[in-house]
């Protein structure tokens, strides 16, 4: 079952909204910075959007006060999403719609907050006492409040899959009748445990990350949000891209290695196929995961070289937002569907020597082209894999 995309939005350091993010694709300037989160002394680059801190939260709201609810919201009244969800609300009601929002961090950076305000009592102070921000479901929560929607609502964590994985399950929420539109998303800010936490698995790189160049030494982390309307045909009459297939896997090869033959990644591709009614040769572009560690970059270009040929194009994203973790499936998602709409696909950034060692080589340059279907890969730890394709809803 084909199913519509409508209106969509992103914010990362590479832009607020879709027309900010195309012009630094388009200019090829990158979003990442030195390092200058508060309390964190790591010497790397981080993809950092700018005023986060200063958003204000409606006063309905106040009480879901976070990093991350706060960049949700800021991402939540761009590109006129929230006026397009409203429209979507009087055609078939506030019940119909649901919410499913992909995160790895939640609300975490506040909870670390709290734990430094403790008072004598070891009690948190009543301003941190947010039962609805302290728990993985805080996206969700969030954005159904902040959207206005009653319909079913959560909150998926599956690592950097996470936000990827959230059109899979929209779709089977249609599929079944559960309701006819999903807002789906994803929502990652940055905080202190995740920089040390990656930064202790020996991922974090000091350097500018270079996606599948010959030096590439590790990750920056970015912090990203975004958002897109998923229905069912006819309810979005002004539609014209859809998801034409989806593919997800968990391999559970390694809780933060993949599989080295990236078995559990070629399966999402597969089932992405076959739901879709496609071959591999009808994929004009894939945005890949490209995290530009020395081990998935290898990997993923074996994936490409066991299911694409060369004329299919394929690049990274991450050297222009950092790796946005739980919210780059659907950042990646959208400069997927972006390419599929413009037909403009970015090239990979930084990578200036293409690791000759690599199965498929990735576009360098942003390239103009006819794209009729387009897939993001995915992958988080433990093997959780997703694969999307998107097109044209006419095909």
């Amino acid at each position: 079952m084909q199913l519509a995309i409508g209106s969509y939005t992103a914010t990362s350091a590479a832009g607020i909204g879709l027309a900010e993010m195309s012009e630094s694709i388009s200019a090829r300037r990158t979003g990442l910075r030195r390092n200058d989160l508060e309390a964190c002394d790591l010497d790397t680059w981080i993809g950092r959007v700018e005023g986060v801190e200063s958003v204000m939260l409606p006063g309905n709201l106040e009480h879901l006060q976070s990093r991350n609810n706060q960049l949700a919201w800021l991402g939540l009244q761009q590109d006129n999403l929230l006026e397009h969800v409203d429209d979507l609300k009087l055609r078939i009601g506030v019940d119909r719609i649901g919410v499913v929002i992909g995160t790895s961090t939640s609300s975490i950076g506040r909870t670390e907050e709290a734990y430094t305000q403790l008072l004598p009592t070891e009690e948190l102070p009543e301003e941190y006492r947010q039962p609805q921000v302290h728990t993985l479901h805080s996206p969700g929560i969030f954005v159904a409040a902040a959207a206005g929607l009653t319909g079913p609502s959560m909150t998926i964590s599956t690592a950097c899959s996470s936000s990827a994985k959230v059109f899979a399950s929209a779709a089977r929420w249609i599929r079944h009748g559960l309701v006819d539109a999903v807002l789906v998303g994803g929502v990652d800010s940055l905080c202190n445990s995740i920089l040390y936490g990656f930064n202790s698995l020996e991922l974090i790189s000091a350097n500018q990350c270079r996606p599948f160049d010959r030096r590439r030494d590790g990750i920056n982390i970015g912090e990203a949000c975004g958002f897109a309307i998923v229905a069912k045909e006819g309810v979005l009459p002004d539609a014209h891209l859809s998801l034409a297939g989806y593919g997800e896997s968990a391999d559970a090869y390694h809780m933060a290695h993949p599989h080295p033959e990236g078995r559990g990644a070629v399966i999402a591709i597969d089932r992405a196929l076959k739901r879709a009614g496609l071959t591999a040769d009808s994929i004009d572009y894939v945005n890949l995961h490209g995290t530009a560690t020395p081990a998935n970059d290898r990997i993923e270009s074996r994936v490409l070289a066991q299911r694409f040929k060369q004329r299919t194009l394929a690049s990274s994203s991450k050297a222009w937002t950092g790796h946005a973790l739980g919210a780059a499936g659907i950042l990646e998602s959208v400069i997927a569907l972006e390419a599929v709409k413009n037909g403009v696909v970015p090239g990979t950034l930084n990578c200036e020597e293409t690791d000759p060692e690599v199965e498929f080589q990735v576009i360098t340059d942003n390239v103009e082209a006819d794209v009729r279907y387009a897939v993001s890969n995915s992958f988080g730890f433990g093997g959780n894999n997703a694969a999307l394709i998107f097109g044209r809803l006419d095909g």
